[in-house]
């Protein structure tokens, strides 16, 4: 997580969009999620969001938006899991 994720994060939460075809990076989990909110919600300054998140491991993600970028795709097999 970094302050250029932060402000991305930030911007999206509020509601604008970006022309991205594919984002990857640190995932907000749950507990991430929430501070992140708090901080977008004026809760907590940017320094208390980062006291808060900086023992927070998150998960990685990688984020398609566009056609152009699911056509990057290719599916090469799957596995039927028995329960």
């Amino acid at each position: 997580m970094t302050e250029e994720w932060l402000d991305f994060i930030t911007v999206c939460r509020m509601g604008k969009s970006h022309t991205y075809d594919i984002v990857e990076g640190p995932m907000a989990n749950d507990t991430i999620f929430n501070y992140v909110q708090d901080f977008v919600d004026g809760k907590i300054s940017r320094a208390a969001f980062w006291e808060l998140a900086k023992f927070k491991k998150p998960t990685h993600q990688i984020s398609f938006h566009t056609a152009r970028a699911l056509a990057t795709l290719k599916f090469e097999k799957g596995y039927e899991v028995n329960e």
